[in-house]
């Protein structure tokens, strides 16, 4: 089935007809007999925990960072629970829209409503949609400004991300970062802070991230982002020129790094940590330069992951020091 032709196409484009057909392929159909441990394994894989758990310490940066040191437990399990149900809730959305597609990739093949663990892919949609409405809705009446940033994050990893961008330009992620950037508001905004100008410069540094960690990644599934027909950067340039475009995020992001060593509260053990961690990541991205092959790409994309977590933990180490 060719890009023009497919059903997912369609449904990009609001098409009626398409919309009829899912509703009558997600009808009840027999669940398939799993033991709890495939149960559960289905159901990390659907909420995408892995990319979840970086998004709350993206989240509890922003807390730490918004109250200038210890947040307090409580809005600690305020962030966790609103953030991380938020967050599984988009993730669980996008498997469902994009189910179509997942089979096309290797990467995305043994996904359980690919493999069909999950049968019931209506399932997924109302408990992804809960997973959303009930803490924006909890909180709107105590913290307007979280409720916002959760809901914030949702609509542009599901409505502008996977709905729009994602299947229409090759600078998709660019503006889809974003979403991590709501993550590390919601966080201020959980501190009371979300107007802090270092919580902000947080924001964008997670936003200016983005690109160099999802790019890395999709160079080394180049070839099935062209099967899936995804207008994906990397499978829409060379490989060396995708590393000069990863370049290009990643030295924006170093400075926004650098930038919030002039923030009050954070000390010498951040700074000398960023620097290292910047220069770290600015050589991985040179040598992907050099020689734009899988086993640079995924040694720059394990560093970018390790450049996020290290900082972010780094951020909440110092400002409670």
């Amino acid at each position: 089935m060719n890009w023009g032709n497919s059903k997912l196409e369609t449904y990009f484009r609001g098409s009626d007809t398409l919309m009829s057909e899912l509703i009558e392929e997600t009808k009840l159909m027999p669940t398939p007999k799993l033991d709890w441990r495939a149960w559960v394994q289905a159901w990390v894989v659907l909420f995408k925990l892995r990319v979840v758990s970086l998004l709350l310490l993206a989240a509890v940066g922003g807390a730490f960072l918004g109250a200038r040191g210890w947040p307090g437990w409580g809005t600690l399990v305020l962030v966790l629970m609103t953030g991380g149900m938020a967050a599984a809730g988009a993730s669980a959305l996008n498997q469902y829209l994009e189910r179509h597609l997942d089979m096309k990739m290797s990467r995305t093949r043994s996904r359980p409503l690919v493999t069909g663990e999950m049968m019931r892919p209506r399932t997924v949609l109302i408990v992804g949609l809960m997973l959303i409405a009930l803490p924006v809705l909890v909180m709107l009446p105590f913290n307007p400004a979280l409720s916002f940033y959760l809901l914030l994050g949702a609509f542009i990893y599901v409505g502008v991300y996977t709905i729009w961008l994602k299947p229409r330009t090759l600078l998709n992620i660019v503006i889809g970062g974003a979403a991590g950037s709501a993550a590390v508001m919601s966080g201020g905004a959980a501190a009371n802070a979300a107007n802090d100008p270092a919580v902000i410069i947080l924001a964008l540094l997670v936003f200016l991230w983005t690109p160099t960690h999802f790019w890395s990644l999709a160079l080394l599934y180049r070839q099935d982002y062209q099967k899936a027909s995804f207008p994906m950067l990397p499978a829409q340039v060379t490989p060396r020129q995708s590393a000069w475009w990863v370049l290009a995020h990643t030295l924006p992001t170093g400075l926004a790094a650098l930038a919030l060593i002039l923030t009050p509260g954070l000390g010498w053990v951040y700074a000398l940590s960023v620097i290292g961690l910047t220069i770290e990541l600015l050589y991985r991205n040179i040598r992907l330069i050099a020689a734009p092959t899988p086993k640079q790409a995924r040694r720059l994309f394990l560093s970018s992951n390790y450049y996020l977590m290290a900082l972010l933990l780094v951020i909440c180490l110092d400002v409670v020091v």
